[in-house]
């Protein structure tokens, strides 16, 4: 496991080939566009919403195990009630650099996620660490800078 939050970041970010679990179904949803944003930047994307077999016009897969080839890195955007489960599958398929967006980022998560040696990245927004991510990413990374929640 890498030392800091940083270098999980980058070494997250290095990975080509990343499972995104708990896609929206709303077009206009958070997770709908940084799955679009990765396509767009040449990441090999796969789905997982066990609620529709299509997003993006890409197929979805109930659950992180039907994937393959398997990622090497996971997107965690469920529910906190859904997380939990979710942690132990893509532990179960080897994966363990795991990004915990939004509500899954809970204590119960990062626990289970200690308890199989995964150090997740948690509390940080993908679209700061992606370059060239429009006016209000870079907004967003500049005040988190200058509050001290950037990792350095």
């Amino acid at each position: 496991m890498q030392d800091s939050v940083r270098e999980r970041i980058e070494d997250f970010l290095r990975q080509r080939r990343i499972v995104a679990v708990g896609v929206s179904r709303k077009p206009l949803g958070f997770s709908r566009g940084i799955v679009r944003e990765l396509l767009r930047r040449g990441y090999d994307v796969a789905l997982v919403n066990p609620q529709t077999s299509e997003i993006e016009g890409r197929p979805c897969h109930a659950r992180v195990q039907e994937v393959s080839p398997p990622p090497d890195a996971a997107l965690v955007m469920t529910a906190p009630q859904a997380t939990a489960q979710i942690i132990h599958d893509c532990a179960e398929a080897g994966i363990k650099r795991l990004w915990l967006i939004g509500t899954a980022a809970t204590d119960e998560a990062r626990a289970i996620c200690k308890a199989h040696g995964i150090a997740p990245i948690a509390d940080q927004c993908p679209y700061m660490f992606l370059p060239d991510t429009g006016w209000l990413h870079r907004f967003h990374r500049r005040v988190s800078r200058l509050v001290g929640k950037y990792p350095k």
